[in-house]
This record gives structure tokens, C-alpha cells and sequence, in this order.
């Protein structure tokens, strides 16, 4: 089985009187982790109580209950754990009530979306969680698991098919399990928590983000194209980046008065649900988007890494109105890291001057498939 990196770090959480938060989307493992680390002999097992709220009887338990029903409930477990919390109403309260009134308890909570569970939880826990992001497979999960060498020789087969966990261990069924995903399963939360009465605009919407990757995007030009508001645009994607689908990468700008200081980008956390969504499957050499490809999965595989090493940094993007631009950049400790990636190793693009004269300090770094290694694991 191959081990996540959260796995150490739930462990030594335990017991802090603080409930333990995991976000992420749904299929990326959240179960299986949390079954590995407590379900790892029968001693633990018998102090876990596992509470699945996609279950009705489960949210009725929480329905107008008190700390007294609630330990009775639990009996002599000593380890809680609530799986899609956000189907709960209130959960953040009672998340609270489990935590102030039963210390003794490890309270464990995970959620597929940010928008229920995580604001839910935020005012009522504060200071009493800690919260994390579980993201499809890493990059540097899979090294850990067999090697270098080995992952990189996989890396044409993970910029066409990602790191879903099922994807990865499911050789030869990768665009059958794509597809599942891709079509709703993904969504589910977004559907039924908004009431969305015309789905097909969303897969739309994800289809033409999914064209427009690396991409500048353009609510307007969405909003024409998928004939709906720009409203009804930035809500839904405020609504699948809640749900770990997609994220945004804002420009960055300080001084240049060229600068674009309100662009966007959008990529997606995972290749294989983008390339599910425009249905292509070939491979790298027999792509156009290939440079796109190489883009996505560096930035993803980076916010990866900087969350689970805890990494603080703000990233964007940079581009002027005459084009000059930087494909990725992170502000840290007062100085900026420039980084441009390229799939063909042959190309060597120069620093724009406009940003190195605008601002000394920093550093720049192409990142191509001889040297990755280091910007995803270093």
C-alpha cells in the first residue's frame, strides 16, 4: 500500500485536545488513509467508532442531540470518526459540543467540500482543529513508493492519466475509472448542496477550462461562450475550487504600471480528470497541449508539496500587456522565485528584463523533465 504523507503527521496529532480536519476531494483517499492508521490492528480497532453521514441514521444521530446521547452512543471508543461531515447540519457546533464536552475522545472529521464542511467549522473550532488538505496522489508519494527511476519513467502515463488512487493502482482500467469520475461523481457535492438544475453548464464550464489550460481566463468570454451570467461563471468555479477540482492563480503585480494586476488562471489538481473531460487520451508525443500538460502538473504537484511540508508562500502568475510573462511564481521571505516550465529540454527562455530590473530581488529557474525532480521534492 502506498503511504501518504499525512500518515505521520495524523499520528503525532493525536490526543491534543483538538479535533483533526481532512479535506479533499471525494476518491482521494480520505477513507483509506484513516483506516490504515486506526484500523492497523484490532487493539485500535476496538476503541474506533467509524460514522459514514452519506448514511440517514447517522444524520439523524446528530440531529438535535446532546452530549449525554452522544456518549452514550459512543461507548468506550476513544477515537471518532466522521466521514463526509458535511452532510451534518450545524456540524460545526457539533463538532464543538464533542470536543468541549469529551476530552477524552480524538474527534476526527473529513469532507469533500470546503464550502460546507470547512466553513462550517472554522468560527465554531477555532483553536480547537487542525485541518489538512488530502490531495490525489503526489508525486513524491510514488517516489517514496518504488523510486525515482521508476516514477519517472511512469511520468508520459501520469501527464495523460494523474494520480487518482484508483487510477494508479488500476492498470489498463485508467480511462474507465476517469470517466466515472469525471461525469459526476466529482461533483456530487456541488449538485446536490446547490440544487443545480442544469449540470450540463458545469461539465461545460470544466470542458472549456480544461481547453483553456495555462491559459489567461476570462469570465466575459465564459460567460459568452456558456451563454449564463458572469456571476453565475465565478460562482461555479469559486464551487469546484471548494471542491478540489480546480484552483486559481492570480497575476501578480507591485509596481509595473504594465502589469496585469487582475488576470487569472485556472488549473486543474489532477491531468487525468482534465484530459477525462476533453475525452484525449493519446499520448504526450501525439499532443499539441503537451507544454500544457507539463504546466498543470508541476503547479499542482507544487501546491502539493507545499502544503504537506508546510510551505508558506503566495503563488501566482506574471504577465504583462505585451505579453511578456512567467509562468509560475512564489513570494517568500521577502523575495520572489521565478520559475518557467518547459517540456522540450532544448528550450532555455530568458528572464523577461522588465521583471528582473522591476524586481532584483529574486531567482529564476526553468524547470524541464531533466531537472523536476528537485522542484517537487526539494
Amino acid at each position: 500500500m502506498i503511504t501518504r504523507i499525512l500518515e505521520k503527521e495524523l499520528k503525532n496529532k493525536l490526543f491534543k485536545n483538538k479535533a483533526i480536519i481532512i479535506l479533499g476531494a471525494r476518491q482521494t483517499g480520505k477513507t483509506t488513509l484513516l483506516k490504515k492508521v486506526f484500523y492497523k490492528n484490532s487493539s485500535e480497532n476496538k476503541n474506533t467508532l467509524w460514522l459514514n453521514a452519506d448514511e440517514t441514521d447517522i444524520i439523524t444521530l446528530f440531529e438535535n442531540s446532546s452530549a449525554t446521547r452522544l456518549k452514550a452512543y459512543f461507548g468506550k471508543n476513544n477515537i471518532i470518526i466522521i466521514d463526509e461531515a458535511q452532510r451534518i447540519k450545524n456540524v460545526g457546533l457539533k463538532l464543538k459540543l464533542i470536543t468541549d464536552q469529551m476530552p477524552e475522545i480524538q474527534l476526527i472529521a473529513t469532507g469533500s467540500s470546503a464550502f460546507e464542511l470547512a466553513n462550517s467549522v472554522n468560527e465554531p473550532l477555532t483553536g480547537r482543529k487542525w485541518e489538512y488538505k488530502l490531495f490525489p496522489l503526489s508525486f513524491a508519494e510514488m517516489v517514496e513508493h518504488h523510486g525515482f527511476m521508476k516514477e519517472n519513467r511512469l511520468m508520459p502515463h501520469r501527464l495523460i492519466y494523474g494520480y487518482y488512487p484508483e487510477v494508479v493502482s488500476s492498470q489498463g482500467n485508467e480511462k474507465e475509472i476517469l470517466k466515472q469520475l469525471s461525469d459526476s461523481y466529482l461533483y456530487k457535492d456541488i449538485l446536490m448542496w446547490e440544487r443545480i438544475k442544469k449540470p450540463e453548464k458545469l461539465i461545460k464550464l470544466l470542458q472549456a477550462l480544461a481547453y483553456q489550460l495555462g491559459s489567461e481566463i476570462s469570465y466575459n468570454n465564459l460567460s459568452k461562450e456558456l451563454a449564463i451570467d458572469n456571476q453565475t461563471v465565478e460562482k461555479y468555479i469559486q464551487l469546484l475550487e471548494q471542491t478540489f477540482i480546480i484552483f486559481r492563480l492570480p497575476a501578480f503585480s507591485r509596481n509595473h504600471r504594465k502589469e496585469l494586476k487582475r488576470g487569472r488562471k485556472i488549473y486543474f489538481y489532477d491531468n487525468g480528470i482534465r484530459n477525462a473531460l476533453i475525452a484525449n487520451f493519446n499520448l504526450p508525443e501525439m499532443r499539441n497541449d503537451k507544454g500544457a500538460l507539463w504546466e498543470n502538473f508541476l503547479i499542482s504537484e507544487r501546491i502539493k508539496y507545499l502544503h504537506y511540508n508546510k510551505v508558506w508562500t503566495n503563488s501566482y502568475f506574471w504577465r504583462t500587456q505585451d505579453q511578456q510573462e512567467i509562468d509560475y511564481i512564489e513570494e517568500r521571505d521577502g523575495k520572489l522565485y521565478a520559475y518557467e516550465m518547459k517540456w522540450n529540454i532544448k528550450k532555455s527562455p530568458k528572464l523577461s528584463k522588465t521583471f528582473s530590473n522591476t524586481y532584483p530581488q529574486h531567482e529564476y529557474s526553468i524547470i524541464n523533465p531533466s531537472n523536476y525532480e528537485q522542484f517537487l521534492l526539494d
